[in-house]
């Protein structure tokens, strides 16, 4: 066995999580027990259009949260009425997965979520009927990596959860045991 440094959450999942599912949706096969596949969090900055310096920022601030350089995404096509021109500079996205995706998603539930202004838990509606999740954040402050002092702009983000679950059920049932807090 290597000595690589394997993430709380995935040590929790290989233990219980897995033969909790298999148990609660009875699967014969190892194979068809739902894990988690992958995360994208992306941040639109619309405000690049005025200010080239602000996606800058923002790719600084998205590598602080994920640990890994973010992509900056482009305008697919001219909008004279927002003043965006093609190939402008407009958001950035990142992918993680393996041990980023799940020291994020450990961060996330344990110490991002509970730091949201009036959180009342996530809405459990937020699948899209292939076993994925899609949540938003307000503000990116809720992340202890940012420092209140140095951001200059409060910009929020879309995080997705992607799993290898075949339905809405067993995908709710898979992240509620990796901790997210839905609501009822």
């Amino acid at each position: 066995m290597s000595d690589k440094y394997v993430p709380r959450l995935r040590t929790k999942y290989d233990t219980e999580i897995r033969s909790k599912l298999k148990e609660e949706f009875g699967y014969t096969n190892d194979m068809q027990i739902p894990k988690l596949d992958k995360v994208v969090i992306n941040m639109g900055v619309g405000e690049a259009v005025a200010d080239s310096k602000k996606i800058k920022t923002a790719l600084a601030e998205m590598e602080k949260i994920s640990g890994q350089k973010p992509v900056a995404t482009k305008a697919r096509k001219s909008i004279a009425g927002f003043k965006l021109r093609e190939e402008m500079l407009i958001g950035c996205k990142v992918t993680l997965r393996r041990e980023r995706m799940y020291e994020f998603i450990d961060r996330l539930t344990n110490i991002a979520l509970p730091r949201v202004k009036d959180f009342r838990g996530l809405n459990g509606k937020s699948f899209d009927g292939r076993g994925n999740f899609a949540m938003g954040l307000k503000e990116q402050l809720v992340f202890p990596e940012i420092s209140y002092d140095e951001i200059e702009d409060i910009r929020g983000m879309d995080i997705i959860v992607c799993t290898t679950a075949k339905t809405n059920d067993e995908a709710k049932s898979l992240l509620t045991q990796c901790g997210f807090p839905f609501r009822n």
